[in-house]
């Protein structure tokens, strides 16, 4: 199985834009493309939280806390998935991962963002 890497993450100020990418380049693209994949927050001392999932014919869904702001989307050719993170606010602080919606692959290190008041 393949291990996501995630990258993108940094310092912003908040209501501004970062855009996270994530690539499975081990995987098998026709597994990978099967696949329901997401993007995870896990912010300082809680437990990581499926924010925002994408189906291969790219469906998507997102929590409360982060429709209308962030985007997933996917590349199936190129196995990755993508997070456009806008009007960013300082509780969107943590480090993000990508996987698919019941965590089947190895976790990768993820990508951390902070966002400055």
């Amino acid at each position: 199985q393949g291990q996501p890497v995630e990258s993108g993450g940094g310092l912003v100020q908040a209501g501004g834009s970062l855009r996270l990418s994530c690539k499975v380049s081990r995987a098998i693209t026709s597994v990978f493309n099967s696949k329901i994949m997401g993007w995870y927050h896990q912010a300082p001392g809680k437990q990581r939280e499926l924010i925002a999932t994408i189906t291969r014919l790219s469906s998507t869904t997102y929590t409360d806390s982060v429709k209308d702001r962030f985007t997933i989307s996917r590349d199936n050719a190129w196995k990755s998935v993508y997070l456009q993170m806008n009007s960013l606010k300082p509780e969107d602080t943590g480090v993000y991962y990508c996987n698919t919606d019941n965590g089947e692959f190895p976790w990768g290190q993820g990508t951390q963002v902070t966002v400055s008041s």
